[in-house]
């Protein structure tokens, strides 16, 4: 946990320094939220996860290359691995805002401006977050789901917040709380 936390802070301070627009999102935006309400419910995650702007991409490789990451387009995904010997687990993985991460996914990935600051990083806000999860919708994504309503972050007014495709998988989760 230790070393994905160093290479949060590493990828978005590289990021901040360089004044590229992001929003940590996945298991580490999960993990802030949950933590905001219960520590002790908050889940380990093994890479990181950043929503940039496809026209910054080349900002962004500048930035995480000068703190050592190694970009590579991998499976249909930018990923940065963190050295030349890291795996893709080991890696800072870019999504890119207001795109479809695969053609048949049900909506685009949130912008950018919908983060806030998180202290020394910028993460999608919750709203954004959910929506995020309920499009990528694997089981990873519905456990994420589970553990922001095991907090009360999100509950049964939530559906309504997002379009009908979206609405119908949270309350799919909201209605099987142990999977």
């Amino acid at each position: 946990m230790e070393k994905v936390r160093e290479r949060l802070y590493r990828a978005t301070g590289a990021l901040e320094a360089a004044g590229v627009l992001y929003a940590v999102a996945g298991g580490n935006a999960v993990a802030l939220w949950v933590s905001r309400v219960d520590e002790s419910a908050v889940r380990n995650t093994q890479d990181v996860d950043l929503i940039v702007r496809r026209p910054d991409l080349d900002a962004v490789q500048r930035a995480l290359a000068q703190v050592g990451f190694i970009y590579r387009h991998v499976a249909g995904l930018e990923v940065f691995l963190d050295g030349p010997n890291a795996k893709p687990r080991d890696a800072v993985h870019v999504i890119f805002a207001r795109e479809k991460v695969r053609p048949e996914d049900v909506a685009e990935i949130p912008d950018v401006a919908q983060s806030e600051s998180a202290g020394a990083y910028r993460v999608l806000n919750i709203e954004a977050l959910v929506r995020t999860k309920l499009i990528a919708f694997r089981d990873k994504d519905r456990t994420h789901l589970r553990d922001l309503i095991g907090v009360g972050i999100v509950d049964a007014t939530w559906p309504r917040r997002y379009p009908p495709a979206l609405a119908s998988r949270l309350q799919s989760v909201l209605d099987t709380p142990n999977g």
